[in-house]
């Protein structure tokens, strides 16, 4: 019955966001600085993930594929598709569910405890249109353009790491990534940032804004929403993967 009830406020919650998309002038402000949180200042981390990601990657399918008859560029073809269609929007969401997921739900959760938000709406603003709707909306729009910078940032890192190691030449580790390259890999990545985005800012949202009992409580729902956001974006994942794949 818990279980169902928390499903409920969430899905309550969601349904007012999605009434509140008319009232512009009620959260465009926010949503200016939430698409600069949310995305300007994740690009580091971004960046420095998929750098890693493609560097590891690279150095791995080099160490596993080490047979004479396998044409080395097949390395750089097995990093981008992997890069596309799964770890650049699967681990930069994880590490996003820490950085933002966390912010958001101790923010909201800070304003609820602090009564802030009751002040809001006693001065007759609708606090999910002014505090939960920007959020999302600025994760669907800023996730998919992070996850072309760790896509772009993987391959860069690949081709860097083939190079140093000596595991395969930029050249070929490009052959390869050419050769195999579909435009559907690069959509369905999107698809998974767009729907990543929307699982992490509304669940870290939810945690938030319902957030009750102090500091304590406070810590506690900015924990859940970390851990419950990685395992809905892990959940979502093998979905669409079922679906689309």
């Amino acid at each position: 019955m818990e279980a169902l009830e928390k499903l409920g406020r969430y899905s309550l919650l969601l349904y007012r966001s999605l009434r509140s998309l008319g009232e512009v002038n009620t959260y465009k402000k926010n949503l200016v600085h939430e698409l600069l949180k949310i995305g300007y200042e994740s690009v580091p981390i971004v960046l420095l993930t998929g750098v890693f990601t493609g560097a590891v990657m690279t150095i791995q399918t080099a160490y596993q594929l080490d047979i004479a008859f396998i044409p080395i560029s097949i390395i750089g073809a097995i990093t981008s598709e992997s890069l596309l269609i799964e770890l650049a929007a699967v681990i930069t969401s994880l590490v996003l569910a820490g950085k933002v997921g966390a912010r958001i739900a101790t923010e909201l959760g800070t304003m609820r405890v602090s009564e802030q938000i009751d002040a809001l709406e006693s001065m007759g603003f609708n606090s999910v249109s002014f505090l939960v709707l920007p959020r999302v909306l600025a994760g669907l729009v800023m996730f998919p353009i992070l996850y072309i910078f760790a896509s772009v940032s993987g391959v860069i890192g690949g081709v860097v790491a083939g190079y140093l190691s000596g595991a395969v030449s930029p050249a070929e580790f490009m052959t390869g990534a050419r050769e195999f390259f579909f435009p559907w890999d690069v959509t369905f990545g999107i698809l998974k940032a767009f729907v990543f985005g929307f699982v992490i800012t509304s669940v870290s949202c939810f945690k938030g804004y319902y957030a009750s009992g102090g500091a304590e409580g406070v810590g506690n729902s900015t924990t859940q929403a970390t851990v419950l956001s990685c395992i809905y974006v892990l959940l979502a994942d093998f979905v669409l993967a079922a679906v689309f794949l």
